[in-house]
């Protein structure tokens, strides 16, 4: 097959460094620009873990009508470069091409999948002109959920942390062949793979979960069990977090598990740095609307009051453009 997988950063690179560990015969592209793809195309793509660092040849281009149509496109960006991929990804896509989103947050695609509560609900915050509905079709997508860490501490270098898991489900049900396949690729290639039934519950729970650290940590500088110590941002969370479940009831995404649950899973996890705030320290740009600004919008739409999301979504938006990290 050809797979391009589109970005090649931590996630990304980390999908094509184990395809391309493979030597499966596949045909492999990276769409990568910059600095990045210089690297990679003077030292290949590099994953660095106990044993050392392995230089990986896989072709890259920063222009898809030089890779072509692929059988396989993974879009593994960061949701504040989703406008500049609708404008450059068609000649990746044809008719049968499976398109896999691994990001973070709510999908532009979320409310695609017929006779669900608010059907159809196109997310301003997301998808405005409809632009990524357009060129990538609901029913070539199939979501990933990524349950994983890994770092790119300088470009073409990939760094795996803590965990393994990737959950995938369609956008829109329909062609359980194509799912159980991609699910059998990306399982030879090394990871923990699921194939869920309801993506859309899937990726509500993560976002449930990652919504409020995220934007905390990157405001306040702290590490995920510094942000769960303060016994006041402890409780903001829980009410945010109750806020985000009220909204998840409405729209079928029913989350079983408690607030205080869920952060003992995330306490398990350490003192780790959250992706938000590996973006501030390095002057990324934050990926506040798929995060917070469409839980907002979300609630706003099927009337559910979002006071404590509110706050969260002004106080990280303020922060965010007095640092040049979020559009003015």
């Amino acid at each position: 097959m050809k797979i391009a997988i589109y970005g090649a950063g931590a996630v990304g690179g980390l999908i094509a460094a184990r395809l391309a560990q493979q030597e499966t015969g596949h045909q492999l592209s990276l769409v990568a620009r910059g600095r990045t793809l210089e690297a990679i195309r003077q030292h290949g793509l590099r994953i660095e873990d106990s044993t050392g660092i392995r230089h990986l040849k896989i072709a890259a281009d920063d222009t898809p009508s030089r890779i072509g149509v692929q059988d396989i496109v993974i879009v593994a960006v960061k949701s504040t470069g989703l406008a500049d991929v609708a404008t450059r990804i068609a000649p990746l896509l044809g008719p049968e091409t499976c398109i896999v989103t691994a990001m973070n947050g709510v999908p532009w695609w979320f409310f695609e999948q017929p006779e669900r509560p608010f059907s159809g609900l196109r997310l301003q915050s997301l998808d405005p002109d409809g632009a990524l509905a357009q060129v990538m079709p609901a029913h070539q997508l199939i979501g990933c959920v990524v349950h994983l860490s890994s770092s790119s501490p300088e470009p073409g270098l990939i760094r795996p942390g803590f965990g393994n898991r990737l959950i995938l489900g369609e956008a829109i049900p329909g062609q359980p062949a194509r799912l159980s396949a991609l699910v059998s690729l990306l399982a030879a290639a090394g990871f923990d793979v699921e194939a869920s039934a309801d993506i859309r519950r899937d990726i509500w729970y993560k976002l449930w979960g990652n919504m409020t650290m995220n934007p905390l940590s990157a405001m306040t500088g702290a590490s995920a069990d510094k942000v769960l110590d303060d016994p006041l941002v402890r409780d903001f969370c829980l009410k945010a977090m109750a806020e985000a479940a009220a909204i998840g009831n409405r729209i079928g995404c029913h989350i079983a598990q408690s607030g205080e649950e869920r952060m003992r899973l995330t306490r398990q996890l350490g003192a780790f740095k959250t992706s938000m705030l590996q973006d501030a320290e390095a002057g990324r740009a934050l990926e506040i609307d798929a995060l917070v600004s469409a839980v907002r919008e979300i609630g706003l739409r099927v009337e559910v009051p979002t006071p404590s999301i509110d706050t969260l979504l002004g106080l990280v938006r303020l922060y965010a453009r007095s640092h040049a990290l979020y559009p003015q």
